[in-house]
């Protein structure tokens, strides 16, 4: 995993060399303030984020079996089983509709 390069320390305290056609030095002040808070704002948002993984890493093994979600394959089952009942019930419904539109005409 790739490693942070700069803390927001780093950013704050970074000098550049001036020169005649150079950067507007408040410009760039600035612009660097605002990556500090958005760096800042990252840092705090991966070290929540770090912190929820842990937490709910420790619920899944504590967890008993039967509270935990079905493998995929027994779910994919049931969906399977799920969607064909939808099709034989849909079925059974356009017949229903079919007799009472063309009736008389199905049964000559």
């Amino acid at each position: 995993m790739p490693t942070v390069m700069y803390t927001p320390k780093d950013i704050f305290d970074q000098e550049f060399k001036t020169s005649m056609r150079g950067y507007d030095k408040k410009e760039v002040d600035e612009f660097l303030d605002d990556v500090i808070k958005d760096y800042e704002i990252f840092a705090s948002t991966i070290e929540e984020l770090r912190k929820e993984n842990a937490r709910l890493k420790e619920e899944a093994q504590k967890a008993p079996a039967a509270s935990r979600p079905a493998s995929p394959a027994a779910s994919s089952s049931s969906s399977i089983a799920a969607t064909t009942a939808t099709n034989f019930d849909i079925l059974k419904r356009i017949s229903r509709l079919e007799k009472e539109v063309f009736g008389k005409q199905i049964i000559e």
